[in-house]
């Protein structure tokens, strides 16, 4: 039965008021992405580094409004907590506490991206504010910005709670689908010559026809990779693999780190940005103009170098060869040909270096698309194709079709059981 059909069952409407909950929460949160903080103006400039935190705050930032700086505050407190948790004891014995460790990890993690917030919020308001403003006026500003990441940290909570999938997850999604019909609108009018001859916008609509056609196929691409995955066989000493009876694996992605390298390679190249607009030095500035801005050839390079690296060292960090052959080997099991402990972490160092290449090389070349699009043709830089908004909606898509899934699935399940 198609899911469409099970979700409008009449059994179901708890499931649907769910949705309805979530669909409210984005709304009103696409609501606050237009209330600009009160006595500034949009930001007329071009943003440069700072497009991504636009992107995923559905263009909050460009109108400078009350949620400019959306949830990249707390992602960003979220990664840095993930490296404590691999450099410091005290994180690593939190890891090691189950709920209740996560628990205390999340809460240092909401605390750290408020004063992250409250950081950027200050940092902003002094870049697009210039010092013409008065330092009451930065703490005002800097104190609204952070108020509305907060608020947007509640509203996710509540989702998660009340609605279906991750809150913040789906805050970020709606945010960047905030923006497509405008970037489409741009493409048509950037590609179709409206005062030209009948020729020239027949030239025009075909251009676009084939520019939507292409980022339909970008979307189809992506969706694939981000449910490829390599299936490493495992077999347990004390269980026997019959005919006709699957067999236990371990599934490894193509793409474990998701956008997660993307996000903290964006955050350090936005670093010296940050300074240069803080400390007004116009050689500084010039450098970082020139050297340090994925728009530049060198930035570019060193900007898909660090996607590159940081999807090794988040994949390592989700995945851990070692503690995984450990604990297979505890459990009495084994893969099938590889004896147990070291050839066991040696086999899945290899293939998790082979599948974590592939999967970066994927995520350079996603998120170098947009950039090497707009050097390439004339369009407007709200118009783009690929990019890491596209890996962040189908990512949260899945995983909330999955859920959604799952649920149905649970409960006709829990129906047919009581059945019997």
């Amino acid at each position: 039965m198609p899911l469409l059909k099970q979700l409008f069952k009449p059994t179901n409407r708890d499931l649907l008021k769910r949705i309805g909950f979530t669909l409210v929460a984005l709304a009103i949160f696409i609501i606050g992405t237009t209330i600009q903080v009160p006595g500034t103006e949009s930001i007329t400039k071009n943003l440069g580094f700072l497009e991504l935190v636009n992107t995923m705050g559905g263009g909050a930032l460009q109108n400078f409004s009350i949620f400019a700086l959306g949830v990249m505050p707390y992602i960003t407190a979220t990664i840095v907590m993930q490296l404590l948790g691999e450099l410091i004891p005290y994180f690593q014995e939190l890891n090691k506490q189950g709920h209740v460790g996560r628990q205390k990890i999340n809460t240092y993690s909401r605390y750290m991206g408020i004063l992250f917030a409250l950081l950027q919020g200050y940092a902003f308001s002094f870049m697009f504010l210039g010092r013409s403003a008065s330092a009451t006026e930065y703490i005002y500003i800097s104190v609204v910005l952070t108020a509305g990441t907060a608020f947007l940290l509640w509203l996710g909570d509540q989702i998660t709670r009340k609605g279906i999938g991750n809150g913040l997850s789906l805050i970020i999604m709606a945010g960047i689908i905030a923006t497509l019909p405008g970037m489409f609108i741009d493409a048509f009018q950037g590609l179709v010559v409206f005062d030209g001859t009948a020729q020239e916008i027949t030239l025009g609509v075909v251009k676009f026809i084939l520019f939507a056609i292409i980022y339909f196929a970008i979307i189809v691409g992506v969706i694939f990779v981000q449910m490829a995955e390599r299936k490493v066989p495992i077999q347990y000493a004390n269980k026997s693999t019959t005919y006709g009876q699957s067999a236990s694996y371990v599934p490894i992605k193509v793409n474990t780190a998701g956008v997660v390298p993307v996000i903290f390679a964006s955050s350090l190249m936005a670093i010296p940005g940050i300074i240069a607009g803080l400390i007004n030095n116009e050689s500084f500035s010039l450098f970082v103009q020139n050297y340090l801005t994925y728009t530049t050839p060198v930035g570019f390079i060193i900007y898909v170098i660090f996607i590159f690296l940081f999807g090794f060292v988040y994949t390592y960090m989700v995945f851990k060869p070692e503690d995984f052959a450990k604990n297979l080997q505890e459990s009495g099991g084994y893969i099938p040909g590889i004896r147990p402990g070291n050839e066991t972490k040696t086999y899945l160092s290899k293939v998790l270096t082979r599948i974590t290449c592939l999967g970066s090389v994927f995520l350079a070349i996603i998120v170098a698309l947009p950039i090497i699009f707009s050097n390439v043709t004339s369009l407007p830089t709200s118009v783009s194709i690929g990019g890491t908004g596209l890996l962040i909606v189908v990512g949260v898509a899945l995983e909330t079709y999955k859920q959604i899934e799952g649920s149905l699935l649970s409960r006709n399940y829990k129906k047919g059981y009581s059945r019997r």
